[in-house]
């Protein structure tokens, strides 16, 4: 029996991110139509370590069934080491027997794939055409995320503003040179923010980096950075005035520290969760409602993300010839 061993350069060759949009446009359909099952993570931190293990198990039925495991441990000081924070490997098994089929890197599946869901949202939910671009962070989801956005709208400038400011510096100035597009760093997150037409918020922040005042009207918001409860970026304000859609609305009712936040001040409730992407996607739901509206997706990041994400990066590796089998 052998296992497929895919590394983080394999992931970003098997795997761009126009492909990836359409699978988790796809992953995120079947999971409305009740074709996947996506329990909650399971989180495990050890008290005396500064990182947590998470656990994200799921199942997909149909024509991509099969069974996902994603290990991963967010190490928060990893970035001042050049380090993804994320770090361990998506474990794939045959529906049939059970058998594990491939080893997939982590890392590089999360940043591709949570950028491609908010490429979802932005597609569904912003307003066309658009004009300004603001990003808040400067790391690997930052990064990834600029990426995601310029492929489903068409921006004419992008200001990133990160907490250490030569990290905004390096990344506009990669970015113009990849995408010859105006891009500059902002000295401060409202200098970035105001007037943008989609803001991404892709910090590690445990309070708000982001306020009412700074966001015009029409404006989308893909909040991504906090997927724990004791992490938040958006303010509570804005998640009182903003159209709130998920990937989940479970997972945001246990796990988002910017919806509990807001609901701990009797701000938001569940029924201020409108609609999952899912139900969007499928036509359950509907999405904006008019050009004025704020609308806010509040990213957690799912395993039938991650099991989709890497089923594809895995086909197309082995078409590709990517990657390492190994004796198992």
């Amino acid at each position: 029996m052998s296992l497929l061993i895919l590394s983080e350069a394999d992931v970003e060759r098997a795997l761009p991110m126009a492909d990836c949009i359409e699978v988790m446009a796809d992953a995120l359909a079947a999971l409305a139509r009740s074709e996947s099952h996506n329990p909650l993570r399971f989180v495990v931190r050890p008290p005396r370590a500064s990182g947590l293990l998470g656990l994200m198990p799921a199942h997909r039925t149909g024509d991509a069934a099969g069974y996902g495991l994603k290990a991963v441990v967010v190490e928060p000081s990893n970035p001042a080491r050049g380090l993804d924070a994320h770090q361990g490997g998506v474990l794939l098994f045959d529906d049939l027997t059970g058998r594990p089929t491939a080893l997939v890197n982590a890392s590089a599946i999360t940043a591709i794939r949570t950028a491609a869901v908010s490429a979802v949202a932005t597609r569904l939910l912003a307003r066309d055409p658009v004009d300004t671009l603001a990003i808040l962070g400067a790391g690997v989801q930052a990064r990834s995320h600029l990426e995601a956005m310029l492929a489903v709208r068409r921006f004419k400038r992008v200001r990133i503003c990160a907490r250490r400011p030569e990290g905004a510096a390096r990344l506009a100035a990669e970015s113009r040179e990849r995408y010859s597009l105006d891009i500059e760093a902002a000295a401060t997150a409202e200098a970035a923010v105001r007037g943008a037409d989609v803001i991404v918020t892709a910090t590690s922040s445990k309070t708000p980096v982001l306020a009412r005042d700074w966001i015009a009207p029409g404006t989308h918001v893909n909040a991504v950075g906090s997927s724990i409860p004791t992490s938040v970026e958006i303010d509570g304000a804005t998640m009182a005035a903003a159209s709130l859609y998920v990937d989940r609305r479970e997972s945001t009712l246990n796990e988002s520290g910017d919806y509990l936040a807001a609901a701990r001040e009797a701000l938001v409730g569940p029924d201020d969760l409108l609609a999952e992407l899912g139900e969007l996607l499928t036509g359950q739901a509907a999405g904006r409602r008019s050009e004025d509206e704020i609308t806010l997706f509040k990213s957690l990041g799912l395993a039938v993300e991650d099991l989709a994400a890497a089923q594809h990066a895995v086909t197309r590796a082995r078409d590709l010839g990517l990657g390492r089998d190994v004796e198992f």
